[in-house]
């Protein structure tokens, strides 16, 4: 088993569940993504760069959906929250399967690969 599998199936409920869909999904609609176990957490690249990672950050209650590249998205989808003022990553914050919106998360999941494709560093900002 990877560390990537092992790190969500030794999570609690709701949180396992919510990792377990969102991977899911992530894989259903890029099927070229890679996945690695890096900081200690699932983080997923696309064509070598960082693009997004599940964490669930101490004292919350929800799946932290981050987009490495979020503040480039965040004009387009007020969804994405910036907690503890980061700099470029901007994230989804997954409480419940019930509350995620799939159809959202898939054209940002989409959009998120364009901007990686016509970025020329790893990096967009």
């Amino acid at each position: 088993m990877n560390l990537s599998n092992q790190h969500i199936l030794n999570q609690k409920e709701p949180y396992q569940s919510i990792m377990l869909y969102v991977r899911s999904v992530i894989f259903k609609t890029i099927p070229t993504i890679e996945e690695h176990y890096k900081y200690k957490v699932p983080y997923y690249t696309h064509n070598k760069k960082p693009m997004l990672y599940l964490n669930i950050l101490k004292g919350t209650n929800f799946v932290d959906v981050a987009f490495v590249q979020g503040i480039l998205l965040e004009e387009k989808y007020d969804q994405l929250k910036d907690n503890n003022n980061r700099k470029q990553v901007r994230s989804l914050q997954v409480k419940s399967l019930e509350d995620f919106d799939e159809l959202l998360f898939v054209q940002l999941l989409k959009d998120a690969t364009i901007f990686l494709d016509n970025s020329r560093r790893s990096w967009g900002i």
